[in-house]
């Protein structure tokens, strides 16, 4: 295959060489090595190496993107679908995620949507080329997810729960990486104009007051106390995240979505949050006032039960006029004092 077949900013890695990256080796194998199915299914599950490779067994050729811009093309894997130890646990219906923990220092993990996992065809790799998976490669066996960065594919597997809600993963959670790692799209940091060290920076710090983080991925992320006033976070993706006493004064944050994220407390003096949809977020002593809300969604008119959490502690009245006729009227039965003193 040619440089035709890479996604944007990858480079071909050297003619049969597979770059060495993260950990080179696992904690101390135990003296049976079992891969183990939790969570949301109707039955816990486990099985040996052996186990596995008594099921049916598949080959697949991948094309590994890293995302330290490396690529190595055509690399040949064997092993089991996931889809296979899935229909002999059986997820129940609140399974939404899947994460997958490694045998590590860290137990390091990451995790996809189970709908991602499925369309994917994750597979447990146990061989490579033909011949057993190398240790410093994730052997003995370890997760293949095609059409992602390879921190998807976690090393030295030894747990796959399924959940109900995203837990992020190791890479994700501590050095911003993005959750969904599309290379396609060069979804590699959280922000497309972060690199790893910077990302890792504002996380830990909780500090993007100033920046332009356009399209930042914050889903599902603890940013309890976050500074982002001035911020350029327009089409931001803040699902699900806890935000808890955050300030984004004077922010861009147009068309963000916010939806069931933890606002309690959060400032949006003089911001910009047209369009934001805030449909499940809790907006309890959030600030709202100076804001433009044209646009804005806290109630959703096809859903009722999608509606965000206000009470008289929410400074919103004076701002509502911006809003539809349906959006007023929530807001105005919900949040009957907020606003005094705007």
């Amino acid at each position: 295959m040619s440089s035709s077949s890479l996604p944007p900013g990858q480079q071909l890695a050297a003619p049969n060489k597979w770059p060495l990256v993260g950990e080179r080796k696992p904690l101390p194998a135990p003296e049976v090595w079992t891969v183990e199915v939790s969570g949301c299914v109707v039955k816990v599950a486990s099985w040996t190496l052996e186990q596995l490779a008594s099921l049916p067994q598949i080959e697949r050729t991948v094309d590994i993107h890293c995302v330290t811009r490396w690529s190595k093309l055509g690399a040949r894997f064997g092993g089991v679908r996931l889809s296979d130890l899935h229909s002999r646990s059986r997820p129940t219906e609140e399974a939404r995620f899947v994460s997958f923990i490694a045998h590590s220092e860290r137990n390091h993990s990451t995790s996809l949507p189970l709908k991602d996992v499925q369309a994917l065809d994750v597979m447990l790799a146990l061989r490579f080329e033909g011949a057993l998976l190398p240790e410093e490669h994730g052997g003995p066996v370890r997760v293949v997810t095609p059409g992602r960065y390879f921190y998807k594919s976690v090393k030295w597997l030894r747990k796959i729960v399924l959940l109900a809600e995203d837990e992020l993963g190791h890479w994700e959670r501590s050095a911003g990486y993005h959750n969904r790692a599309d290379p396609w799209r060069e979804e590699r940091y959280l922000a497309p104009m972060l690199d790893r060290r910077e990302a890792a920076k504002r996380i830990a710090a909780r500090d993007f007051a100033g920046c332009e983080l356009r399209s930042i991925d914050a889903n599902g992320r603890d940013l309890a106390g976050l500074d982002a006033r001035q911020g350029i976070l327009r089409d931001a993706n803040f699902r699900r995240a806890r935000l808890e006493g955050a300030r984004f004064d004077g922010a861009n944050l147009s068309n963000a979505h916010f939806e069931n994220a933890d606002l309690r407390r959060a400032v949006f003096r003089n911001a910009d949050v047209e369009g934001a949809d805030f449909t499940g977020a809790d907006l309890r002593g959030a600030d709202f006032r100076g804001a433009s809300l044209f646009g804005a969604s806290f109630f959703s008119e096809g859903d009722p039960q999608l509606a965000a959490r206000l009470d008289a502690t929410t400074l919103i009245a004076a701002a509502v006029e911006q809003l539809t006729p349906v959006q007023q009227d929530y807001i105005r039965r919900c949040a009957p004092l907020g606003g005094r003193g705007s």
